[in-house]
């Protein structure tokens, strides 16, 4: 019956094990309250996780990470191959560490390497192949592997700066929404053979200088500057303003590029992508628009091709002008 506190249940008896108890009032509020969010796994240190990230922080002396600043841009770079170590060491860039592959076959760009990163100190160590496949991402390193700080871009300006110190007219190369790092690569490679004083990409939608422009431009990265527009179309109006002629190539143009007669000026050759071509306020922006005659069947030419052709022709009538003035 309610009330009833005879009735079996009611009270513990006084033999029972906890005892009689009272209410909480509030003793156990503390118990009640939560334990914030779930960590996570990595941090468990009873989960597969953790294990796997104290095994990378105790490999991280041996395997750089790619770490990244805000926006994108990361700290460092690994430039892979013995051409591109060799031509980075020789320009001066500062190295953090070196890997090369244990049982190398030694040739004269190795001995080079060696020499340069034990007289400078930089941290030398022997690996096997399948962590320099990791390290460089799967990339041809031909059995070495150099880590660099993260590429210093110049700006447009810096250019004309350095266009004023060489011997003959300003040439300056221009890419228009290239995004394929290993066009870069390969543009800055005929940038470097033809003696071009620079190279401007676009700041955002563009290839930077990475490791695979790196690879592809065979050490070039390291003798070539690169400029970073932050608005192309600007950076051509500067680069006009100082007196250059800006020449863009795309299909249809007015002239070839083998009759280019602003070559002997000082000019700055604008290559599009290979899809797009040239955007419209770029090529708005062009004095000229040359063309590179190519078979019909070809409908077009990679950016770092074409690019290729056009500094070769530049340097071709050039060669010819001053042959014709002596």
């Amino acid at each position: 019956m309610p009330g009833n506190s005879n009735r079996r249940g009611a009270v513990r008896k006084a033999g029972s094990k906890k005892g009689a108890t009272v209410g909480s009032g509030g003793q156990r509020r503390k118990g009640l309250e939560g334990k914030g969010p779930t960590p996570k796994a990595e941090d468990r240190p009873y989960h597969v996780a953790h294990k796997r990230k104290q095994s990378a922080e105790r490999a991280k002396g041996r395997a750089p990470q790619r770490q990244q600043r805000r926006g994108g841009d990361r700290t460092h770079e690994i430039v892979a191959g013995r051409n591109a170590v060799v031509e980075a060491l020789r320009a001066g860039v500062p190295a953090s560490t070196v890997w090369i592959a244990s049982r190398i076959d030694a040739d004269d760009r190795t001995r080079e390497i060696l020499r340069e990163v034990t007289g400078r100190g930089v941290p030398l160590l022997e690996v096997g192949k399948p962590e320099l496949d990791k390290l460089t991402d799967g990339a041809v390193h031909q059995g070495v592997a150099m880590q660099v700080p993260a590429y210093e871009y110049l700006q447009p300006e810096d250019l004309l700066d350095r266009a004023q110190e060489s011997v003959g007219p300003p040439l300056i190369v221009a890419l228009d929404g290239i995004t394929d790092p290993r066009n870069l690569g390969a543009a800055l490679r005929s940038a470097g053979a033809f003696a071009a004083d620079g190279v401007v990409v676009p700041e955002r939608r563009a290839a930077g200088v990475t490791a695979s422009a790196w690879k592809v431009s065979a050490g070039a990265a390291a003798r070539v500057p690169v400029a970073r527009a932050t608005n192309l179309v600007r950076a051509l109006t500067t680069f006009k303003e100082a007196g250059c002629f800006v020449v863009g190539l795309d299909a249809g143009g007015t002239t070839d590029i083998g009759d280019l007669n602003l070559a002997t000026e000082p000019i700055v050759i604008v290559c599009g992508s290979e899809g797009k071509g040239l955007s419209r306020l770029v090529r708005e922006t062009c004095d000229v628009i040359a063309s590179i005659p190519i078979a019909a069947s070809t409908e077009s030419l990679n950016a770092g091709v074409a690019t290729g052709i056009a500094l070769y022709e530049v340097a071709r009538l050039r060669r010819e002008a001053a042959a014709g003035d002596r």
